[in-house]
């Protein structure tokens, strides 16, 4: 097709990997096993979520709506990378290509506003102990879930609506493995100054938004621990968020990284991408430094062994 004295582009080359089938080859198998042990991590944090009663408090209810979010995240840009690294030609059509950026921004903002739910469940813990059960009843936590991903929705339709409606002419090259809605601005014929008004709006309103929310809970926390007497009472209050304060900064840290910082295709900014590091290590930070997990994942193990002793011995 063509527009004017232009040619219309509706498929993408994607630059942001490497060219050498050899470094091509052992990404393949880096990012493979990333995403595997992202897979079982979070379905493993799912699994025993669900399984142990002693976890089901809205602070482990927002942590497996976090884990779901994080498979999602991942699956979303990992599947199509790990095709591209073992094709010769890395294309994306425009319709997959609005379709991985509106996903992106469904995920990635829905998890902005997760974080955000939990400072403020972290703060109700700490801040007010003997009001816990009231400020986090179960209605509030099910209608901050769906305020999230509603919130996150609307965002993500808007922007990829507008870009919807752009044309692309003669350059289609992304310097990146992934297709977001921000890559496709310098590549229109078309005026994008809507869209990156629209853009930078919601993407301030979302960031405020989530942020704000995050830092006074925090300010809030930090006061009431130093205002704590003992050490080894500070010590073990801080211990209840530090988790959630490492998967915030994990994934506020590697977005601004994504979005501040020029894109080089590097294997360390592919490891360090919101969508690939965070999934991967929420998991980690939340069974690794959070006490009620690592004893719910020993219960759940004990169980699972009990279980297939009792099978065996049941065998004839």
């Amino acid at each position: 097709m063509t527009l004017g004295n232009h040619s219309i582009v509706t498929e993408f080359l994607l630059l942001g990997l490497s060219t050498d089938p050899r470094i091509q080859a052992l990404l393949f198998v880096l990012f493979l096993e990333i995403y595997l042990l992202t897979l079982m991590g979070n379905l493993m944090m799912l699994l025993v979520i669900r399984a142990d009663s002693h976890l089901h408090l809205p602070m482990f209810f927002f942590l497996s709506h976090l884990s779901f979010l994080d498979l999602c995240l991942s699956s979303v840009t990992v599947p199509k990378m790990l095709k591209d690294l073992l094709s010769e030609t890395k294309t994306i059509s425009l319709s997959g290509c609005l379709a991985q950026g509106f996903f992106v921004l469904i995920t990635a903002g829905t998890e902005c506003f997760l974080l955000s739910a939990m400072a403020y469940d972290r703060y109700a813990a700490i801040c007010h102990p003997l009001l816990y059960g009231q400020m986090m009843k179960k209605e509030l936590c099910v209608q901050l879930v769906w305020g999230s991903w509603g919130l996150a929705s609307l965002n993500a339709f808007i922007n990829t609506l507008l870009a919807a409606n752009l044309d692309f002419c003669e350059n289609h090259t992304i310097s990146h493995y992934s297709c977001e809605v921000p890559s496709l601005f310098p590549l229109s014929c078309s005026d994008v100054s809507v869209n990156l008004i629209v853009l930078l709006c919601s993407s301030l309103i979302h960031g405020f938004g989530t942020l704000l929310p995050i830092v006074f809970s925090y300010a809030r926390i930090v006061s009431t621990i130093l205002s704590i007497s003992s050490t080894s009472g500070r010590s073990k209050t801080f211990s209840t968020c530090s988790s959630h304060l490492t998967a915030v900064s994990f994934f506020f840290g590697s977005g601004f990284l994504r979005y501040l910082m020029p894109t080089s295709g590097s294997p360390l900014e592919l490891i360090f991408s919101y969508s690939v590091i965070t999934p991967l290590v929420n998991p980690l930070i939340y069974s690794l430094k959070n006490k009620e997990v690592k004893a719910a994942l020993r219960r759940t193990i004990l169980k699972y062994l009990q279980c297939l002793r009792q099978h065996e011995r049941d065998r004839p």
